[in-house]
């Protein structure tokens, strides 16, 4: 099976190397690059790259600017790494089409998660099953079940377990969970969420734990 490919593009040889020794114990193939001018140039030479982490802020072209001419090209998944934490340089970041934004500093574990998590989003890596601690989802048959057991979810319930699970060890806002298990259009109060939770964790009994609150912020799934 041929690894995926994973162009990091950061100015730093340290960060970058730190970037490529996680993704690489993880089994991806990591390509190079030290600013925005030879990111285009490797990407261009390898159309085949899955995904793309880019810094900022770099010399010779910028990670926006980078971004842009890629996207002239390709849909390719892009993760903006950046030390700017400005709501106006996110929101930017998304209009040019890019897929995550992660402040640094960061931790290199939950970014190798958060693009594992895109890549089963996007289907490089899906997955019709998952499973973690006992728990089995089937996303085709729409079941679940707890060591052998089936559990009897309603729909929201059903997006909700999933939604942790395709995100294990991340810790998710409230936010991040209503936009992505409600969608965007969903005006509604935030707490549903911990409503939808507390019902969720009843049902799978003692394996409920394994969905954390974190204080003032959301939830984590952990095993």
């Amino acid at each position: 099976m041929e690894m995926t490919k994973i162009l990091v593009v950061d100015d730093e040889e340290r960060m970058r190397k730190l970037v490529k020794d996680f993704l690489s114990i993880k089994g991806f193939r990591v390509l190079e690059a030290g600013n925005g001018e030879e990111a285009v140039e490797v990407f261009m030479q390898h159309r085949d790259i899955e995904l793309i982490i880019l810094d900022v802020m770099m010399p010779k072209m910028d990670g926006w600017e980078a971004c842009k001419i890629i996207r002239d090209y390709s849909k390719v998944p892009i993760v903006m790494l950046t030390a700017k934490s400005e709501e106006k340089d996110e929101l930017k970041g998304f209009e040019l089409g890019i897929d995550e934004y992660i402040t640094k500093p960061f931790s290199p574990k939950i970014l190798v998660a958060r693009v594992e998590a895109i890549l089963r989003r996007l289907g490089n890596v899906e997955e019709d099953t998952l499973e973690a601690g006992g728990i089995i989802i089937d996303k085709t048959a729409h079941t679940v079940t707890i060591d052998g057991n089936n559990a009897d979810l309603s729909f929201k319930e059903f997006e909700l377990l999933s939604y942790f699970m395709e995100n294990q060890g991340i810790a998710l806002s409230r936010e991040m969970i209503l936009n992505h298990v409600w969608n965007y259009d969903y005006f509604g109060d935030a707490r549903t969420i911990d409503t939808h939770v507390k019902k969720l964790r009843s049902k799978m009994g003692e394996k409920g734990d394994l969905i954390k609150t974190i204080w003032g912020m959301g939830y984590k799934f952990e095993v």
